[in-house]
């Protein structure tokens, strides 16, 4: 037998034969956890899972060669590589049987979907299962790491400049986010690999029926990704060949694609069994990558009682993990509610709200004074989406100058890719940095909430705390000057239900600045919703959307709300308007209607919501009516009202009204027509006679 001080010779390369005995030991392991899964069918599939079957040898050839400082996005049929990188039998296991001790989410989410942030490991983000959804956070962390060398935050020696993994399947290869992360990966050549296991299937569907090519067809679009493809099955080529590609990007900083080609020789997962609809399974299992290991390392002069030694220890090794795990404990329901948000430091308004000496300023001149000041003091901080580079500033100016103080290389433009631009904060928050970034309009908000629903909002609830997104996304919205139907859409009550986000919608520019700054600095995503009619105060009656700038360190907490205006009238009826943006300009000038009797809570924070607020001024009127300009019915405005009704019910001297626009499927063009879809001081106005009446 080959000896561990000397090297076997494959036809691709030269391996230690320490190396080849480490991959036979963890590919005999990972076939025998699959088996015992199996075995064990009845209590292994009360939970989903996916093994690797058939994948092992091209996974343990890429995750034995990753490195602590690398970036790995592992999908859920990758536990080999999870194996490759060091992880025990027992760390699966206890994810796959959802116990307390699950290293990765803490009992939470499924088999081989793993969180990871060990000094001693590559670094693994979390990842959804839903397909294809890992290529844009995994591109935005290669985004970040680009970002950190080319400006000189951090910088290592060649050997040590990390890569970024994204594993991913051939069917993906058809999905729309996967070729925005391709666009963006080529564009600004990023430091990833993309490692594509194509097994031909897709569930049920076979790659004959739905793709007219594989990764390799579709990456021809992308000549800036190079690329490697080869059989899956052979350990030896495939270390060498991944070895090579590891090896360029850490010197060249260069993107590449690598398409394995490997049989699915297990289920789909453990709920879709193989036999309900595979034809296929006697010639895949002719191409089953462990006898075809043995075969090699035989030639290569190991003994097979070695090799089979090394064999039975796994199995037994597997089966000790087992019983380890089966006999854990499950979580604590205590445990069910931890991790929602992460805690953030600002818990208090600070700073000077208005200082002395200062003229008022419009609502945009508030915002771009924000961003000015968190670009020029954290280095870690960038700036990007549409049109926000140097030539425009952003379509509303909200950016104007930035780009030219700052450098393109931290402000600027990135295609019409809404997914990519909220997905790549996933990612660079991984690769700690502070992305603040705009989606043009509310309206095409819709293209990104994959994004933000799927991976930004429950990354730290399913990795356990160990992966907070920090995300501040900037979003113009709402109806004014003719926006017509697809630049005038209100989408809150949309984004109060992605729980795991905060959302916060200011009313002035003194509120805009400090919230943008309170997100800024929060550790979790933050989605700011910026009235486009309130920007530059030119509708009638929003003049105190004007404020004096606050100064740099003025701070508004994110979940407290302002009283805007108080009611006195002590003696006789007085109303609560609970409301935000818009709303609280419509309800100041329908207010002077009723001296004294009127008291606006302005909300500013959507998500998380001020509720003893709410309380408190509900017991001061005995009266609400609670104001949107969304279309009131099923809206988050009416969720406020149902919860006044529900916990303040004893303080009430009328039910709790809302108020919207007309409900229509889309905001129209003509100026009229749009007028008398929504909300006014007048409209206001006569509902709160009408309120006060009662």
């Amino acid at each position: 037998m080959v000896t561990s001080e000397k090297t076997a010779t494959a036809e691709a390369g030269t391996l230690s034969s320490e190396t080849l005995l480490k991959a036979w030991q963890l590919m005999s392991t990972a076939r025998h956890m699959s088996d015992l899964y199996e075995e064990n069918a009845k209590q292994t599939s009360k939970y989903v899972h996916a093994c690797s079957r058939g994948h092992e040898a091209c996974q343990l050839a890429l995750g034995m060669q990753l490195k602590p400082c690398d970036y790995l996005s592992a999908y859920y049929r990758d536990d080999s590589i999870l194996l490759g990188i060091g992880l025990k039998p027992l760390d699966l296991m206890l994810q796959l049987m959802a116990k307390a001790d699950d290293p990765f989410s803490g009992g939470r989410t499924y088999y081989s979907h793993p969180a990871l942030n060990r000094d001693d490991m590559p670094k693994i983000p979390h990842q959804s299962s839903a397909t294809g959804m890992q290529a844009i956070p995994s591109a935005g962390i290669a985004m970040g790491i680009r970002y950190r060398e080319t400006m000189g935050i951090s910088l290592a020696a060649n050997a040590n400049r990390p890569v970024v993994v994204c594993s991913i399947g051939d069917a993906a290869m058809t999905e729309g986010e996967v070729a925005e992360a391709f666009h963006m990966t080529a564009l600004k050549q990023l430091p990833i690999v993309f490692f594509v296991q194509d097994n031909e299937w897709d569930i049920s569907a076979h790659s004959k029926e739905i793709r007219f090519g594989d990764a390799i067809t579709f990456s021809r679009a992308f000549p800036g990704i190079r690329v490697k493809s080869f059989d899956g099955t052979d350990f030896m080529n495939c270390y060498t060949e991944i070895a090579q590609v590891l090896d360029d990007v850490r010197k060249h900083r260069r993107p590449w694609l690598i398409h394995c080609r490997v049989p699915l020789l297990g289920h789909h997962t453990s709920g879709v069994r193989k036999e309900w609809y595979r034809d296929d399974l006697e010639s895949a299992m002719r191409r089953d990558p462990l006898p075809r290991f043995f075969k090699q390392l035989r030639s290569l002069g190991f003994a097979a009682s070695e090799l089979d030694a090394i064999s039975t220890d796994a199995r037994k090794t597997v089966e000790q993990d087992f019983s380890t795990a089966e006999n854990s404990d499950d979580p604590s329901t205590e445990s069910l509610t931890y991790f929602d948000y992460a805690p953030t430091t600002v818990t208090e308004e600070v700073g000077e709200r208005s200082p002395a000496g200062k003229q008022p300023v419009v609502m945009v001149d508030a915002a771009l004074f924000a961003m000015q000041e968190l670009l020029a003091k954290h280095p870690e901080a960038l700036l990007y989406g549409q049109d926000v580079g140097r030539r425009l500033g952003g379509v509303f100016r909200e950016a104007a100058t930035l780009a030219e103080k700052f450098g393109d290389e931290r402000v600027f433009n990135t295609p019409i890719q809404e997914a990519f631009i909220i997905g790549s904060t996933v990612g660079m928050s991984a690769a700690g940095l502070k992305p603040i970034v705009e989606v043009q309009f509310a309206d095409y908000i819709w293209p990104g909430l994959n994004q933000l629903f799927t991976e930004a909002s429950r990354s730290y609830y399913l990795s356990n705390g160990k992966w907070p997104v920090h995300a501040l996304i900037r979003i113009p919205i709402g109806a004014y000057g003719s926006g017509g139907p697809y630049h005038s859409s209100s989408v809150e009550s949309v984004l109060c239900q992605i729980r795991g986000i905060k959302v916060v919608y200011p009313s002035n520019g003194a509120d805009l600045k400090g919230l943008l700054k309170a997100g800024f600095y929060d550790p979790n995503p933050v989605v700011v919703l910026e009235h486009k009619g309130l920007y530059w105060s030119k509708v009638k009656g929003t003049e105190t959307a004007k404020t004096i700038e606050p100064d740099e360190h003025y701070i508004v907490p994110i979940g407290k709300a302002r009283l805007v205006q108080e009611a006195s009238d002590l003696e006789g009826a007085m109303l609560s308007v609970i409301t935000y943006g818009m709303g609280v300009h419509w309800a100041l000038e329908a207010a002077k209607n009723f001296p004294r009797k009127i008291e606006i809570l302005d909300l500013r924070s959507l998500m998380p919501l001020d509720y003893q607020s709410i309380r408190t001024t509900i017991e001061h009127t005995g009266r609400c009516l609670v104001l949107t300009e969304e279309p009131a019915n099923g809206s988050f405005a009416q969720s406020i009202a149902g919860w006044i009704a529900e916990n303040c019910f004893a303080s009430l001297d009328a039910a709790p009204s809302t108020m919207g626009s007309i409900a229509t499927p889309a905001i129209p063009l003509n100026s009229r027509l749009e007028e008398a879809l929504l909300p006014n001081a007048q409209k206001v106005a006569e509902k709160m006679a009408e309120l006060l009446a009662y």
